[in-house]
């Protein structure tokens, strides 16, 4: 698809949150190190984030097919932590989880992020659509200080992402079309239920990875929200 035709038609660029405004494996990282390291766990940092994130999508996926009521994220969170430090034989407090989980909502935007969305913005209106609880994306703001025109939580469809509802959900609060919509990620999962659903997507390949064999593949794929913002207006 033409770049062309995307600026002639999208009124509005949706953003996931974390991982793609925010740098959740890094800022996780950090706050793990000092942690993991008073605990006398001698594993690599980085790898138990990386555990603790695929743990925690796992639980949110279950969650979303088990089509029951919709646990809050902070929760699916506090459940990956703990069976994370159990598997690590990690000894740890309800309160220590708690805490962990926490530091979610006070993670920094990627650095070249704020800049980038501020070249979008006289052009396209700038929306949040996080798996994240309302309570959660509303603390954060004050952290990655980015001004947002909406912000919305996925319990607004009571389903996580990729669930087909909470792109057609965020589309209705919006009251546009799908195809008037680039949802941006940096993760191949929320790309595909993007497009499956019907938006436009840019997958933002921060990481250099494949994004995949899927007949939902992004419009635009980049390495950076520099390179979309310079595609794109």
């Amino acid at each position: 698809m033409a770049y062309e035709d995307i600026r002639d038609t999208v009124k509005v660029c949706m953003f996931d949150q974390y991982g793609t405004v925010v740098d959740m494996q890094g800022g996780l990282t950090a706050v793990a190190t000092p942690f993991l390291k008073a605990k006398g766990w001698h594993g690599d940092p980085n790898s138990f984030v990386t555990w603790w994130r695929r743990t925690h999508f796992e639980n949110s996926m279950i969650d979303a097919l088990l089509h029951r009521e919709h646990t809050p994220y902070r929760e699916i969170g506090h459940r990956a932590v703990a069976h994370v430090m159990d598997r690590a034989g990690i000894s740890y407090t309800a309160n220590e989880v708690r805490t962990l989980v926490g530091e979610i909502e006070k993670l920094k935007p990627f650095p070249e992020v704020p800049a980038a969305l501020d070249r979008l913005r006289p052009k396209y209106k700038l929306v949040v659509l996080s798996n994240g609880d309302p309570d959660m994306l509303e603390t954060a703001k004050r952290y990655h200080g980015i001004a947002f025109d909406r912000v919305i939580s996925v319990a607004e469809a009571g389903s996580f992402k990729p669930h087909v509802a909470t792109y057609t959900r965020a589309a209705e609060l919006l009251g546009l079309r799908m195809d008037q919509i680039l949802f941006v990620a940096n993760h191949a999962f929320d790309c595909i239920g993007a497009k499956s659903a019907g938006m436009r997507t840019a997958f933002i390949d921060r990481r250099r990875r494949p994004f995949g064999e899927t007949p939902h593949q992004p419009d635009i794929l980049v390495r950076t929200m520099t390179e979309l913002a310079t595609a794109i207006v």
